[in-house]
């Protein structure tokens, strides 16, 4: 089955949560500067995972270091100077590619270059607790650094932390409520979600994550209103994992499911060429999807969430 490309519908989509940016790498290209009554809101204590945060001024120069900060970021018009990378890509991910075309790279997500990050002379950093509490207090030192406290299925709340620090909260809360709309409409057009079973699955170096309801896509199949199938998970909780032998455990009514990195090095060109993938109640009728793995499974944030939304409705509603 051939991977399905995002539709033009969702691009819109994603465009449409663009703001005026407030933040750039180049000073030339920012929109009118913010108003007294913006300002007003600076300077602020932010309260976050690692304690507490002075953010003197508005930020003009942020630094992300995870893929849920910089949808985050984008998603309220701010143009990082500086982002980090996965470890299969040295690019952004490929739906904020775009608008991240010109933010410096400062190494990957498990390995930031502080040295590059204290070159770009940032005045706010973004992260979380889970990826960088052991470099927190370098960071803290080139800049106020503001870190959520995990990631996942609290990307919400994350989404407003990052908001507060950028003195944005209101338009966070607009975009939200925006999305769970989008999210409601499309379980309505669906016609019976709660009675529909969904598997999100994903090929792994040879293994297969089968998300859970505690993980991102989690959340948005939540908000939708699908019944996400869960199956009893070890010492992860966002995911089972299961061998190319069990793949018939994750059965469900729709399967969504990519790979991390290559197919081929995946797993998965293997699995679905394999003789249990047609036993799948999704495969035999047609409804597993191969699905873009930046924006269902690498991906965190508002966009991704966004973007999701809009392929499942062209994917499952007539």
């Amino acid at each position: 089955m051939r991977r399905t490309a995002l539709s033009t519908t969702g691009v819109a989509l994603v465009l449409a949560l663009s703001l005026t940016a407030c933040g750039g790498t180049d000073d030339t290209e920012s929109a009118a500067a913010p108003t007294a009554t913006e300002d007003a809101a600076f300077p602020r204590t932010v309260e976050h995972a690692m304690g507490s945060t002075e953010i003197p001024e508005r930020p003009e120069r942020v630094v992300v270091l995870d893929t849920g900060e910089l949808d985050a970021a984008l998603s309220l018009g701010v143009t990082p100077v500086g982002a980090v990378t996965t470890a299969v890509s040295e690019d952004s991910l490929s739906y904020l590619a775009d608008d991240a075309g010109d933010v410096a790279v400062v190494g990957t997500i498990a390995e930031p270059n502080l040295e590059a990050i204290a070159a770009l002379e940032p005045d706010l950093i973004l992260s979380n607790k889970t990826r960088h509490e052991d470099i927190y207090e370098e960071l803290s030192q080139i800049a106020p650094t503001v870190f959520a406290e995990r990631v996942g299925a609290v990307w919400k709340e994350n989404f407003r932390l990052d908001a507060e620090a950028l003195g944005l909260a209101d338009e966070a809360e607009e975009l939200l409520e925006t999305y769970g709309a989008d999210a409601a409409a499309l379980g309505e057009d669906i016609g019976d979600p709660a009675g529909t079973t969904v598997s999100t699955m994903r090929f792994v170096e040879g293994a297969i994550r089968v998300y859970t309801a505690e993980s991102f896509i989690g959340t948005v199949m939540s908000d939708i209103g699908l019944d996400h199938l869960q199956l009893p998970t070890a010492e992860v909780a966002t995911f089972a994992e299961l061998s190319a032998e069990q793949v018939t455990e994750a059965d469900a009514e729709i399967v969504l499911y990519s790979s991390y990195g290559a197919a081929d090095d995946s797993g998965e060109a293997t699995v679905v060429a394999g003789p249990l993938w047609p036993r799948l109640t999704a495969v035999a009728e047609g409804r597993a999807f191969a699905v873009e793995d930046d924006v269902f499974y690498t991906g965190i944030g508002l966009r991704a969430a966004t973007l999701q939304l809009a392929e499942l409705r062209d994917l499952l509603v007539d």
